[in-house]
């Protein structure tokens, strides 16, 4: 075993307040820089606190973790608090008399020599913000986190990323576009700084329009956890298409949580500081091929303008003759785009049959990815929203309100679906990097993975419209960024 003298870990840590003031917590993980794994967790409800002294909070808990394990190690501090970054690093002085404390407290745990400091975006901080809602949402029930409540490695694909810096952007841009060119020629001429007025690093830019081509940066604020347990002052405004088209569901109650879907992280408000010369984009933006998902949904099945529930655990029903074509009219569009590269399909006929109209187009073959199956809607399968509304109203209100409720008869929870759509999305990247492939995918599937590119909050499934064979597409870079370009087109149909 490396000795504690030589070890490095990185200490990854967040904190939130839903309210700010309001109930706020934190949570710190210690990873090992090479493998990724998980070395300690920490967590804990702080009652009613700031999001400025939640983040440092977190901070000191996953130093002590950290020194706990190894005394003499040196640490890599990741946090997506730029407040808490630069005054950690001496870069901005510290005002604020509830943080000078807990800055004093961090800064003895280790000998500063042996801690440096980074700005990373939160989709690349998802572990540490998921313990911080975990111990929030034990706060809630009255209780204290416990590691028995952590779910947090879920995110194990996501925490070995956050543990590896991306590779230094080589090559052409992804897009090969002017704007992208423009943006690494300024990169290398040191344009980009920031000012006082604009020390968020976060990355903006526009998107392409209709259809994937230009580079479009997603801008990572430095904003509030999303408070997971507050009620929705709004009945759900979109239709929910659980397979076979829109189902208007009723109001829904208080959303419980949002912990699976690893979403959030806390604000440095409150605070003003001059920012250091030439502080821009940490280690420049990711400007190499991203990995473009062109995804489409199936054709219409006879139980789709019946608008019935049509999940993994029912019939397997077979494209109708409106889906099948359907599916020849959105070949023709995307061999008349000429983009995609491969194509991988849920295991379900309607899918299959859909990507085959595709593959024989283009002359590609089709893989076949379980990952992408749709929802088991249990003993849903085949009904309609206001059948099962009669039949199980107490199970679909608890699953209209709660995303780890599960359908009637051991069906999937939405919590379960994201778990499994993202670990399918992290294969995918890894595996077509720069490459833009077609998924044949459905409506839960598609949702899931929009929903977690824009960092959106569970509900967001029910305020979507996906019609069969719509097409949407999500770029993925290196850097853990994503952009999305395109929801549900559907004018090849038309």
């Amino acid at each position: 075993m490396t000795s504690s003298s030589s070890r490095e870990v990185i200490v990854e840590a967040d904190g939130g307040s839903r309210g700010n003031p309001g109930p706020a917590g934190y949570g710190a993980v210690v990873l090992d820089p090479v493998t990724g794994e998980t070395l300690a967790e920490a967590a804990e409800y702080i009652g009613v606190a700031t999001n400025n002294v939640a983040e440092y909070k977190g901070l000191v808990a996953g130093l002590k973790a950290a020194r706990s394990l190894f005394p003499d190690a040196t640490v890599h501090v990741r946090m997506d608090s730029k407040l808490v970054v630069e005054q950690m690093s001496g870069r901005w002085k510290i005002k604020h008399p509830d943080m000078k404390p807990l800055a004093a407290e961090a800064g003895r745990v280790f000998p500063a020599g042996r801690v440096r400091y980074e700005w990373i975006p939160r989709e690349r901080n998802k572990h540490a913000d998921r313990l911080a809602n975990e111990a929030m949402d034990a706060g809630k029930q009255g209780r204290q986190w416990e590691p028995s409540d952590s779910t947090a490695a879920l995110d194990a694909a996501a925490a070995r990323n956050a543990a590896t810096l991306p590779p230094a952007p080589s090559g052409p841009p992804g897009d090969a576009t002017a704007g992208a060119a423009r943006a690494r020629a300024a990169l290398a001429t040191g344009a980009g700084s920031t000012t006082a007025a604009s020390a968020d690093p976060g990355r903006t830019g526009t998107g392409s329009g209709a259809w994937p081509g230009s580079v479009a940066r997603p801008a990572a604020q430095d904003d509030g956890l999303f408070a997971a347990e507050e009620a929705l002052t709004t009945p759900a405004s979109g239709d929910f298409e659980a397979e076979a088209g829109a189902a208007a569901p009723a109001p829904a109650p208080a959303a419980q949580s949002a912990a699976a879907s690893g979403q959030s992280a806390s604000a440095a408000s409150g605070q003003s500081a001059p920012a250091a010369p030439g502080q821009g984009w940490s280690g420049g933006p990711d400007m190499s091929a991203p990995a473009t998902f062109v995804l489409l949904r199936h054709g219409e099945t006879a139980l789709t303008p019946e608008k019935r529930f049509s999940g993994s655990g029912g019939t397997d029903p077979e494209l109708s003759a409106a889906g099948l074509r359907q599916a020849e009219a959105v070949a023709e569009a995307l061999a008349a785009r000429g983009t995609i590269q491969e194509i991988v399909s849920s295991p379900l006929t309607r899918c299959r049959q859909t990507a085959a109209a595709v593959a024989a187009r283009l002359g590609l073959d089709v893989r076949v990815e379980q990952g992408l199956r749709e929802t088991d809607f249990g003993a849903w399968e085949g009904l309609t929203f206001g059948e099962v509304r009669e039949r199980y109203p107490e199970d679909l209100d608890a699953w209209l309100a709660s995303p780890k409720a599960a359908p009637t008869g051991g069906g999937e929870s939405f919590a379960t679906v994201a778990r499994r759509v993202a670990a399918t999305r992290d294969r995918l990247t890894a595996a077509h990097a720069g490459r833009t492939v077609l998924l044949v995918t459905h409506v839960t599937p598609i949702k899931t993975l929009i929903r977690l590119a824009l960092g959106a909050p569970p509900e967001s499934l029910f305020r979507m419209e996906l019609s069969a064979a719509s097409i949407s597409a999500v770029a993925y870079y290196a850097d853990g960024n994503a952009s999305v370009r395109l929801l549900n087109d559907t004018s090849h149909l038309r």
